[in-house]
């Protein structure tokens, strides 16, 4: 297919063919970086040992600092990063300084991935080691915008690093197509760990987060760039997931296991877990969550962690156990994950109003207060006033539910506007306005049946059924083919060969054999020959 992959092969073959041991070192080096990129992490490894054979000059041992600091990042993406990306990026300072803050950078998100269980360098220590290296020039690239602003968020706080969070992912959004592979690898290097996941939805900016993740999966899909694929499908995963969109959701993460396992970096298991908790049955959801909470205690990645915590609160409070949700969301709320500590207070809230303990509750709204007013976007001020709804009474309590509906309704997040209708309806019926609570509960019903939501949906029913009215069962599932698999089983169908497929849709030709053996297994068909005919049982609307 090109791209990265074959740029790292030439590479690699051009240093097989230097016989001078200088030459040959830099040569190894640069192909380690392009075989890095490819997410070919063995060759990688085999290519570094050649590099360190031969005599590098400063820059170049700088840079082979840089690469070992990276390779550990994608394989275990805890804080044994952090303080080897602050060393390479020091080595790189007199050298060359717009590398040297990308460097730190770096070492910011190998940080925050750390998050509570940083292991002595925390992500302040990195940030303030960060703003003290001055730009390399006058004129702030994007990278210059985004470390700043991330440096600015745990060293002067939310407020003051709003301005330039938001200035760098306008830039990232209006350079995602610049340059060519390698500046594409960069590109996606540099957002898919910091740019659209956390920062879009610690700005509250779901139109960002959208852009950003959509642009991360064509590009790295393009470039070949498979060690930032599964990192940007789990972010677009999480784009889907916000939206009701559970099926495509699935799919990507799916993919992206996939890949992952292929390429032995660290999964990201983010969305996954969110997944689980909004669609699972209690067992199954709590038997994946512990093993999240295993897995990133075992790891050191503190905000896996913050996550699982915050999946166990989102899981009981759809199951309305709003004490041990309570529970839950305190544990998350206990570190400041970037990106996601918003949404842990939100669940805080939610637990402690129903579960009687306003005293949290208000606590919990103040500190949501100070970030969601100064966002002022739809996303933040919906959530702001769902969440001080279930603090208030009376008429202020209505107007907050009214806000909240419609100030989410402009928002991509579709799951929150149908929990916003749900706490809206169960408020109008503990009214005893029965007529106007019927409306809402059906509307949060409708939405959460659809988007194959488990206990929530429960909860939506058995309010409606308090008001006199019975809700319709959940939709039975049955093996529905994702919009992917329905496009692949199509061109498959037509005659297209795996790697004609995958050049129209941007895919290697592994990934549509994966996406291929499960279309069978869905149709219950064992060959290519044999699809037109499940196509058409299976989905009469399927286009031919």
């Amino acid at each position: 297919r090109g791209g990265l992959a074959a740029a790292a092969a030439f590479l690699e073959r051009a240093m097989e063919l230097t016989p001078d041991p200088a030459l040959r070192g830099a040569r190894a080096l640069t192909a380690a970086e392009a075989k890095f990129e490819a997410a070919a992490v063995e060759p990688a490894h085999q290519l570094v040992r050649a590099a360190e054979a031969g005599p590098l000059d400063a820059f170049g041992r700088a840079r082979l600092a840089r690469l070992h600091a990276r390779i550990v990042f994608a394989r275990s993406r805890t804080g044994e990063a952090t303080p080897l990306f602050l060393d390479a990026a020091r080595l790189l300072e007199p050298l060359d300084a717009a590398l040297a803050r990308e460097t730190y950078l770096e070492a910011l998100a190998a940080a925050i991935f750390a998050g509570r269980l940083d292991g002595g360098t925390t992500v302040r220590d990195a940030a303030e080691v960060a703003r003290a290296v001055p730009r390399a020039s006058g004129t702030a690239s994007r990278t210059d915008l985004l470390l700043e602003g991330v440096t600015q968020r745990f060293t002067d706080g939310y407020a003051a690093s709003l301005a330039p969070l938001r200035q760098a992912l306008n830039a990232f959004r209006a350079q995602a197509d610049s340059g060519g592979p390698g500046e594409t690898a960069r590109w996606l290097w540099l957002s898919c760990p910091v740019a659209p996941e956390p920062i879009a939805p610690e700005v509250w900016d779901d139109e960002a987060w959208h852009e950003l993740a959509d642009n991360a999966v064509r590009l790295a899909r393009g470039a070949g760039a498979l060690a930032s694929l599964p990192v940007a499908l789990s972010y677009r995963a999480g784009v889907h997931l916000q939206a009701g969109e559970f099926a495509d959701a699935a799919a990507l993460i799916e993919e992206a296991d996939a890949l992952t396992a292929a390429t032995g970096n660290a999964p990201s298991d983010y969305t996954s877990l969110l997944l689980t908790a909004w669609r699972d049955d209690e067992q199954r959801a709590l038997r994946v969550i512990g093993q999240a909470v295993r897995t990133a205690t075992d790891r050191g990645e503190g905000r896996a962690l913050g996550l699982a915590h915050h999946a166990t609160a989102l899981l009981y409070n759809g199951l309305s156990r709003h004490d041990a949700a309570l529970e839950s969301a305190r544990r998350a709320c206990a570190y400041q994950d970037l990106g996601f500590y918003g949404w842990y207070l939100v669940e805080l809230v939610e637990a402690a109003a129903r579960s009687g303990d306003r005293n949290a509750a208000v606590t919990a709204v103040e500190r949501l207060d100070g970030m969601t007013q100064a966002a002022g976007t739809d996303w933040a001020l919906g959530l702001r006033a769902r969440s001080r709804a279930l603090i208030s009474e009376g008429d202020t309590a209505e107007e907050h539910h009214r806000e909240a509906v419609e100030r989410l309704g402009r928002t991509r997040s579709r799951v929150e506007l149908a929990r916003a209708h749900l706490v809206f309806g169960e408020w109008l019926r503990r009214e005893n306005r029965r007529r106007d609570a019927r409306a809402h509960l059906r509307t949060a019903h409708t939405m959460l049946t659809g988007f194959g939501a488990g206990a929530f949906t429960d909860r939506a029913a058995r309010e409606l059924l308090a008001t006199g009215e019975k809700a319709a069962g959940r939709r039975t599932e049955r093996l529905a083919l994702t919009p992917q698999e329905a496009r692949i089983a199509g061109l498959a169908r037509d005659g297209l060969t795996n790697p004609e497929i995958g050049a129209q849709l941007f895919l290697s030709p592994h990934t549509v054999e994966w996406h291929l053996r499960k279309v069978f297994t869905k149709l219950g068909v064992t060959s290519r020959r044999h699809l037109r005919t499940a196509l058409a049982a299976h989905d009469p609307a399927t286009p031919d």
